[in-house]
């Protein structure tokens, strides 16, 4: 019998980030879901404060070497991997020296984003559906947690045009605590376009805070977990006003992820091949 899989992008898991909401879900969801019985993997940004030495991250040469291009120019698309072996569970890192190697974390030191936040997202997204494609590994379902995975699911659908390598592939936003203030680049719309946004794609980008990229993410899912007591109320009332699939919050983990995994099914139904 073929195992369903399940493809997890996370913006931060414990132990490689700090403990908090987001983190403890990514690091344990997860294996929840491995113990059900699923394949999974699981990819993160591998930000500079992710120690190689403390987490024993090394180089994945088989996937590494690729270039992402991003905004017409060529970025070397680096993978690292470490493991929790408490949960028998490994972790794959998207790294970039200029993206992600000069970044302590999201923010700078002084808790203002990046000016080439746009661009690293953009990257951490094309990049890490592009390992995924390098592993050979077609998941039947992606959910993502965390608005710096928010343009994984557009590059999901582009790939996908060009490839159907995710056809028929289910995604599903967890909408966590967090967020930023400010806006991204405003030549983000434009940068988008030279990776094949269509007008209906731009029409989601052209408020690009931390809620026009949220509610993008909503548009393009499937379904949607409400992962924390505090989630935005306006995009919990944004998922309920777009009829998707919601999984409300519950404090009992082991109820919560058996309710995520049961949505899964729902999803998924039998689209297994």
């Amino acid at each position: 019998m073929v195992k369903s899989r399940i493809l997890y992008v996370n913006q931060e898991i414990v132990p490689f980030t700090v403990e908090n909401a987001m983190s403890t879900m990514g690091r344990h969801l997860p294996a929840y879901t491995q113990d059900q019985g699923r394949e999974i993997r699981v990819f993160m940004p591998r930000f500079s404060n992710i120690s190689d030495r403390k987490h024993q991250l090394h180089e994945v040469i088989r996937l590494s070497g690729m270039n992402i291009v991003i905004n017409n120019s060529d970025r070397q698309l680096i993978i690292k991997v470490g493991s929790i072996p408490a949960a028998r569970m490994q972790v794959y890192f998207i790294d970039n020296e200029e993206y992600f190697s000069k970044h302590i974390g999201i923010v700078d030191t002084d808790g203002h984003l990046p000016e080439d936040t746009d661009e690293r997202l953009l990257f951490f997204g094309k990049g890490t559906l592009e390992a995924v494609r390098k592993l050979a590994w077609r998941p039947h379902l992606v959910h993502f947690s965390g608005w710096f995975t928010s343009m994984v699911p557009f590059y999901l659908r582009r790939i996908n045009k060009e490839t159907a390598f995710f056809e028929g592939t289910k995604m599903v936003c967890s909408i966590c605590d967090g967020g930023f203030e400010g806006q991204l680049s405003s030549e983000m719309e434009r940068k988008l376009r030279s990776d094949k946004a269509t007008a209906k794609d731009l029409q989601l980008y052209h408020e690009l805070g931390y809620m026009g990229l949220m509610k993008a993410a909503i548009t393009y899912a499937n379904a949607v977990v409400i992962a924390s007591p505090n989630a935005n109320p306006e995009l919990v009332a944004f998922a309920k006003e777009n009829k998707k699939h919601i999984v409300a919050y519950t404090a009992d983990s082991e109820q919560f992820y058996a309710n995520i995994n049961n949505m899964y099914d729902t999803l998924i139904g039998n689209n297994i091949n």
